[in-house]
């Protein structure tokens, strides 16, 4: 039985995805993403831990080592809020909605970008800004 490629599948089904726009999203080609999800090769484990990444689910969810596909909670605050960014990113459909795809960003006007612009930087401000310790120096 093939945990890794059945697995493989159905997250990409769940997640709406072709073979060709899964090879895409990670750098392959749909014939490997099928050789993966066919059991007839194995993804190195960048690959698989790009998979996990993508998926919100854990290598060792994967890899059949365990049936929960939630990892557990991290203390490393970076990676759940990469996790939490990923997350929206998916839920939101942005991956589909070509939010990366630089040939629809050429087509902003100057006001569009710097309104993206001043999005960004009222967002890291935010986070700066809860991120500040007591005490310190906010100058």
């Amino acid at each position: 039985m093939n945990v890794l490629g059945n697995r493989l599948k159905k997250l990409r089904e769940r997640h709406n995805l072709t073979q060709e726009r899964a090879g895409e999203i990670f750098g392959l080609t749909k014939y490997q993403i099928h050789r993966y999800e066919s059991g007839t090769s194995n993804p190195d484990p960048d690959i698989i831990n790009k998979f996990a990444d993508y998926y919100g689910v854990s290598a060792d969810y994967l890899l059949g080592r365990t049936d929960d596909p939630n990892p557990p909670e991290s203390d490393n605050e970076e990676l759940g809020t990469l996790a939490r960014i990923n997350q929206l990113i998916k839920e939101y459909g942005i991956e589909q909605m070509g939010f990366f795809d630089i040939e629809k960003w050429k087509h902003l006007t100057e006001d569009e970008i710097r309104e993206i612009i001043q999005h960004f930087e009222w967002v890291a401000h935010k986070a700066a800004q809860k991120n500040k310790s007591p005490g310190k120096d906010t100058e």
